[in-house]
């Protein structure tokens, strides 16, 4: 008789112990199968968190241009990059705000040409302030890259408050000079929850009086010519060991010496790192159940083989060959295996998306008010996924548990002789 199908008959004949072993492999498969999609919801998350928090750099250079910020910012290790542009500029038909405290004697009677401080920004949402969500927009959104070319700005609550103005206004600006005047229509409104100072301040040190416009908006205002200073530069990376990356292409770009390259990376640990540690938790799941499975089958397949010593002792007796034997128990423990890992993905699916909740737990995924890029917290919670590649290897690991546990004790019918068999069974 064929052995395949002699396996079948004898897992018919066997229902208890067969559904004891199809309970075992369907723990063993579920186990395996979780350890798998956690591994790649972890890797998953680890990829959004690299791509949503980042590790901002800050560089700082005298000297530093618009030109320089851009070709660093072009590096394959940066994901986003800010260059931030001050300039002042004076107000046409905009009441700028002023300290309610009296001035000082020495400068009294010399009014303030240029009351505004204006940034130039490429990627609002890369500020400190909006990125860690200390400043926060109230209406409309912020600039980005897209707004490159916009006459547009984004002002101050109490700006925009005593000169009633609201998303979609036109503010008039001057140059500093008053040679290059600029409307500007605003497209948001931001709170700075800096208090005005008790004592007397010029106007353009005034939180209120903070607008934030593209960077060519700024170059215009500030010289008219488009060059200009950046006063500082953030660029966003996916990891810290890019930051090594960014410091050499720097080096090339602004030289070698002469700029303040400072690296802030503690929203990636407080996040990222704990994300990490559970994928490696996962991948130790994994081997352990793989081990365990091996061990606790060939125990099984062993304790097997010796109470069906007597049915071996006649197969050989008939000219059986002992390979055969072995496959048969193969083939029993394989098509066992099979609907284990179908009942296995059965239950990743149900219960694969809570188990991924509890361990990684789903993240504040609220945006940060600022243009387009969520708060460092806001990493979207796992998603777990029950994908054909992942059932697939699940399969192919049982399959391999299978075939080793039943290969080890398979060794000791090499060694039966089925006339000793039948005597030690009379």
């Amino acid at each position: 008789m064929n052995f395949v199908k002699r396996a079948g008959m004898s897992l018919g004949a066997r229902k208890s112990k067969t559904a004891a072993l199809l309970a075992i492999f369907v723990v063993l498969c579920t186990l395996l199968l979780g350890g798998f999609l956690l591994q790649a919801a972890a890797a998953r998350q680890e990829a959004d968190a690299q791509r949503v928090i980042g590790v901002d750099v800050t560089v700082r250079q005298k000297g530093l241009t618009p030109a320089l910020a851009d070709e660093l910012g072009a590096s394959d290790v940066v994901n986003r990059y800010n260059p931030r542009l001050p300039v002042r500029a004076a107000a046409r038909g905009l009441a700028p705000l002023t300290s309610d405290a009296p001035q000082p004697d020495g400068e009294a009677g010399e009014p303030d040409q240029a009351p505004l401080a204006v940034n130039g920004v490429r990627d609002a949402g890369l500020l400190l302030p909006f990125s860690y969500g200390s400043t926060k927009i109230t209406a409309g959104r912020g600039i980005g890259p897209e707004d490159a070319d916009r006459d547009i700005a984004l002002i101050e609550r109490r700006l925009a408050d005593r000169n009633h103005l609201a998303v979609g206004d036109i503010v008039r600006v001057l140059s500093a000079d008053g040679a290059h005047p600029m409307p500007l229509k605003v497209v948001g409104i931001f709170q700075d929850p800096t208090q005005d100072p008790s004592s007397w301040t010029p106007p353009h040190e005034l939180p209120g009086n903070t607008l934030y416009v593209p960077m060519a908006t700024a170059q215009q205002l500030g010289t008219g010519t488009g060059t200009g200073t950046v006063g500082e530069a953030v660029y966003r990376i996916g990891s810290p060991d890019r930051a090594e990356r960014l410091h050499a292409e720097a080096e090339r770009v602004l030289g070698e010496s002469g700029f303040d390259f400072r690296v802030n990376d503690k929203a990636y640990q407080d996040q990222v790192r704990p994300i990490q540690r559970v994928g490696v938790f996962a991948g130790l799941i994994v081997q352990v159940i793989a081990l365990a499975g091996a061990l606790i089958l060939g125990l099984i397949v062993t304790l097997q083989i010796r109470e069906r010593r007597t049915e071996l002792g006649v197969l050989l007796a008939m000219g059986e060959r002992k390979w055969k034997l072995i496959g048969q128990h193969a083939v029993e423990v394989a098509a066992v295996a099979l609907p284990a890992v179908a009942v296995a993905a059965l239950a990743g699916q149900l219960a694969g998306q809570s188990a991924g909740d509890a361990l990684l737990g789903p993240q504040d995924d609220t945006p940060s008010a600022q243009h387009g890029a969520p708060d460092p917290g806001a990493v979207a919670g796992p998603t777990v996924r029950v994908e054909p590649g992942t059932v697939g290897r699940v399969a192919g690991i049982g399959l391999g548990i299978s075939l080793v546990s039943t290969v080890g004790p398979g060794i000791g019918i090499l060694r039966l002789h089925p006339r000793s068999i039948l005597t030690d069974s009379e």
